[in-house]
């Protein structure tokens, strides 16, 4: 198996290091015996210690050469993990207007706000995806960050639960809700970025259309899953009076479901209708099933360092270069 090399660029002085040492080689000085002719020379055998006598030479540049690989770092590759998660970018837009106070939602035969079932949902939504960044906006007649992009799902349960009606001036703004979502995936490098808007009324606040945010969406390849929530007709709306006391009252809020259908079609998403507490829950649980991206990344790598084997090969050679310069290739100056 070949080794992998932390530093591999200090393999290319091997080369230049072999020239300047053969270079040497050639130059050094010769014998320090001269003789007026070669001619009686000539007659003598060549013996093995003559024709071996560049073995020496030859194992002080192994030497170089073995120093310079255990600086370039060898090392074997033990174990690379790879981590296979599913992870896009969600905004969740939710609209906290006064109408989400009607409750018409229940749980085991009691009665629960809009928004109280819809953060309990959301919460659980967000427990679902341990893989994607997920970030709150809410909208009333503005739309305000709650919580930015984040994998820190802690923190974004935390601020969730402080969402709370009365923290924006009454009205639904729908396409600020959009923009502002927008805002917040712009900069995302993912390949799938998604938003998940739930309101309960009508466009009636905010500069920006609700089709033109929708636009917007489209031509960053944004999705925009929208979901109308509350049930039709007359609701259960509470009212508190001057003594503090908690009375409920009929109250209707009309919900613009083919401005929400033509915002999901514009972006190449889907509509839901939230009407009850099951289907509202069955809507969040869809949109887990389809907005699903596999992602391969790179973990750790665990190796095993090499460059002791060269050292010591290095330092061997060496050794027995020295014995044989100072025995059987020794020369008499």
């Amino acid at each position: 198996m070949i080794p992998d090399f932390k530093t591999p660029l200090v393999l290319f002085l091997i080369p230049l290091l072999l020239v300047l040492f053969w270079y040497e080689h050639r130059h050094q000085e010769g014998t320090s015996f001269k003789f007026s002719s070669l001619s009686l020379m000539r007659q003598l055998a060549t013996t093995w210690r003559v024709r071996w006598s560049f073995l020496p030479w030859v194992l002080r540049a192994l030497v170089l050469v073995l120093l310079l690989v255990a600086l370039a770092g060898p090392r074997k590759l033990l174990a690379e993990s790879k981590l296979a998660s599913e992870g896009i970018d969600i905004v969740l837009a939710l609209d906290v207007s006064g109408s989400m106070s009607a409750e018409d939602y229940q749980i085991n035969g009691h009665r629960i706000s809009r928004l109280d079932i819809i953060k309990s949902t959301v919460e659980n939504f967000i427990k679902q995806r341990k893989d994607d960044r997920l970030g709150l906006i809410v909208f009333g007649s503005q739309a305000y960050t709650v919580c930015p992009l984040t994998s820190d799902h802690e923190w974004l349960l935390e601020n969730l639960r402080q969402v709370r009606i009365g923290l924006i001036e009454d009205a639904t703004a729908i396409g600020s809700g959009i923009a502002t979502s927008l805002l917040r995936l712009k900069n995302s490098k993912v390949k799938t970025k998604i938003i998940v808007l739930l309101t309960d009324g009508v466009n009636n606040s905010g500069k920006i259309q609700p089709l033109d945010a929708a636009k917007m969406a489209q031509s960053l390849g944004i999705k925009v899953y929208t979901i109308g929530a509350g049930t039709t007709g007359v609701v259960p709306f509470p009212v508190t009076d001057e003594f503090g006391n908690k009375h409920y009252e009929e109250a209707q809020f009309d919900l613009d479901e083919d401005t929400l259908k033509k915002i999901a079609a514009m972006t190449g998403a889907e509509y839901f209708r939230a009407a009850d507490t099951e289907s509202l829950r069955n809507i969040y649980a869809q949109i887990d099933k389809l907005e699903k991206t596999k992602i391969e990344e790179k973990g750790y790598k665990q190796y095993e360092p090499l460059f002791w084997y060269y050292v010591a090969a290095a330092l061997g050679l060496l050794a027995l270069e020295i014995i044989l310069t100072n025995t059987v290739f020794l020369k008499i100056p």
